[in-house]
């Protein structure tokens, strides 16, 4: 499976195995890595936000910082889980592709969250792949220090579980979502609800950047691109979005929302 995915791989795809990031702590491209985790924008969202201030020393210890270029390749489904990767800044896509080459794409992380967890517990190989959807600043701890550090900070523990809990009902909610919904414009409209979760607000609309083509979100709700452009469309055409460039504005969230059955 992982051969076969690699081979779909565009040729600039750019691959980085854990153990350069060892090496190389500093950034994947020269720029400089953000490091102050205490004055981090992603710090009450993110898994290890709520630790103990020992707990959070030893994390600091323990992690590589560095940054990436979309299109970076983490970890590849069916290749081993060397360690665990915190998103610090940027997007990151979590999919899988059949031996056709058809892509799901599972979600897209936010920073905050952490990739390769349940790998790094289990010592199973990644189910996943994770590629960079815009640049991306991440923390890369090793299996060996990861699990060292939950054994001796039990409240990082606790989180660690609490994650893995959502990561499952996240699960529940994809396969709901993609099985359950009656048509494409339900899916797409409750895709473009989630997107907008963390949107400004401004004079009643909400506005976000949409760094995804369409091709990308037919793969995140499980149907064709043709059919995400038909419903964009028909969705420019009565005013429940509007798109100017990457700037994706909802100017009546109720209208949007009515879309989707509850």
């Amino acid at each position: 499976m992982a051969n076969r995915i690699l081979t779909a791989r565009p040729a600039n795809a750019y691959r980085l195995v854990p153990s350069i990031m060892q090496r190389r702590p500093q950034s994947a491209y020269r720029l400089p890595p953000r490091t102050a985790c205490l004055n981090c924008r992603a710090r009450r969202n993110g898994l290890f936000c709520a630790v103990s201030p020992p707990a959070l020393q030893a994390l600091l210890e323990i992690r590589r910082t560095s940054k990436f270029p979309a299109g970076a390749i983490l970890f590849m489904e069916g290749e081993e889980a060397r360690g665990v990767y915190i998103v610090c800044e940027g997007r990151v896509k979590l999919l899988t592709t059949n031996s056709e080459g058809k892509t799901l794409i599972f979600k897209i992380a936010k920073p905050g969250e952490v990739l390769g967890l349940n790998e790094a517990i289990s010592g199973s190989a990644h189910e996943i792949t994770a590629e960079i959807l815009e640049a991306a600043q991440l923390a890369y701890i090793s299996r060996e220090d990861f699990m060292k550090f939950i054994k001796e900070h039990g409240d990082a523990c606790l989180q660690v579980a609490q994650h893995l809990g959502r990561d499952c009902h996240l699960a529940y909610d994809v396969l709901r979502s993609i099985g359950l919904s009656n048509s494409v414009e339900e899916k797409l409209a409750r895709f473009l609800l989630e997107w907008c979760a963390d949107a400004s607000v401004a004079n009643g609309a909400l506005r976000t950047k949409l760094a995804l083509t369409h091709e990308e979100i037919a793969q995140l709700i499980g149907c064709s691109r043709e059919s995400v452009s038909r419903s964009f469309s028909d969705f420019k055409r009565k005013r429940l979005v509007v798109v100017n460039g990457s700037t994706l504005v909802v100017p009546d969230k109720a209208a949007l929302a009515a879309m989707v059955e509850l």
